[in-house]
């Protein structure tokens, strides 16, 4: 496919046919006074919304055909449930409820097993995030969903990750130009209990020695889980600082406990 670079078995996805905004309105009318055929109309004049959702899923191991179909049910979900005199686009309060069906699509096909209470409790978070998003325009902090739904921040993270697909311990993480690291080089060896007792001394001290807000970066991204992005909402900085600031702190900490 040209425009969107997802192929769909059985349908011409460059030749599909898109709504206005004012077709969309015009279909929905029709649709409220009874006419069924009004509903098809809307949905496929909006599948290169779907398709267009799914370009960032392009490298999950999950059949691209299956997640169109799941995200035509989102869509589906998301006429039957729009209201036209909001005044909003469909297209608005769609993605969303389309990138949600997708994610929990996938999550439900992890090769792992995950635990009832813990894939629940992932599943409330995402809702809260997709009805968060579509009243808001933005997903909300961490800290946000903790105080919403009584929890604490470290259990989003632990809830969400566990339904994150599996990664090879052969997986390169890094490569600056020469020898690339694999995850395999960056798992504890636990054999010598008393060496990791001696370095989270050292890494304790070397926390406590550094600048403060270096320290909340560190604790915030690597303990509760926190992306750049939420950091720096909190600390009224860019993401870029929050980077540099991050890389830094790293940096000092290592030179601390050499």
């Amino acid at each position: 496919m040209a425009n969107y670079k997802v192929d769909i078995t059985g349908l011409d996805t460059n030749n599909i046919r898109v709504l206005s905004n004012e077709e969309t309105i015009e279909l929905f009318y029709k649709l409220k006074n009874g006419d069924e055929s009004a509903k098809e109309k809307i949905v496929s004049g909006n599948l290169k919304l779907v398709l267009s959702i799914l370009k960032r899923f392009n490298n999950n191991k999950c059949p691209m055909d299956d997640l169109f179909q799941v995200g035509v049910i989102g869509l589906i979900k998301a006429i039957d449930n729009f209201d036209v005199s909001l005044g909003l686009r469909l297209s608005t309060y769609a993605v969303p409820l389309i990138i949600g069906e997708v994610k929990r699509y996938i999550r439900d096909n992890t090769t792992l097993r995950i635990s009832r209470s813990t894939k629940d409790l992932a599943y409330k978070i995402m809702k809260y995030q997709d009805d968060y998003l579509s009243i808001n325009g933005y997903y909300p902090t961490y800290s946000e969903i903790s105080s919403s739904l009584g929890i604490e921040e470290y259990e989003i993270s632990y809830a969400l990750d566990s339904l994150k697909d599996p990664m090879s311990i052969f997986e390169p993480i890094y490569n600056d130009g020469g020898d690339t690291i694999f995850l395999e080089d960056q798992i504890a060896d636990i054999k010598d209990k008393n060496l990791d007792k001696d370095m989270l001394i050292s890494l304790r001290k070397a926390l406590f020695k550094i600048k403060e807000k270096e320290k909340n970066i560190l604790i915030s991204r690597f303990i509760i889980g926190k992306t750049q992005m939420e950091i720096a909402e909190v600390m009224g900085i860019s993401q870029a600082q929050v980077s540099r600031l991050e890389k830094n702190a790293i940096e000092s900490v290592r030179k601390l406990i050499r």
